[in-house]
């Protein structure tokens, strides 16, 4: 009797190392699946605008602050280096867009510049940040 309640508690035993391997698993497929969210690196003040409409697949961020600094995906860049640094980084997602964050203080002339050196680097879709009335 004493060998029947023995093998009884053996086979009661319950594994849970496969259990574990498909929490990690899916725990893996969620971190590479996971969209997150991108910042520019500084808070800029968008403009108004009645049409604004939001963006999908944004993978760039690029603001201008009024002090004429530039930031992409929060690293201060010199417009000199905007071009090498966006193709860098839309050659990793040639599907994503670029917005712009301009600041509603921020020169036009400068905006302009960072919009052409991002047309010079290949990306064809484009946007600017605006906040909707």
């Amino acid at each position: 009797m004493r060998d029947h309640a023995q093998n009884q508690e053996e086979e009661a035993e319950i594994n849970m190392t496969p259990m574990l391997d498909i929490v990690f698993i899916m725990l893996i497929f969620f971190i590479v699946t996971a969209v997150f969210v991108k910042e520019a690196g500084v808070d800029v003040v968008k403009p108004n605008a009645e049409t604004a409409l939001a963006q999908k697949q944004v993978s760039i961020l690029v603001a201008v602050t009024p002090n004429d600094e530039i930031h992409i995906n929060r690293n201060e860049v010199a417009l000199d280096s905007v071009r090498t640094t966006i193709e860098k980084l839309h050659a990793e997602n040639p599907k994503g867009t670029v917005a712009i964050q301009a600041d509603i203080e921020s020169k036009a002339g400068l905006v302009m510049k960072v919009y052409d050196a991002i047309r010079d680097a290949g990306v064809e879709k484009i946007a600017i940040a605006a906040e909707r009335q």
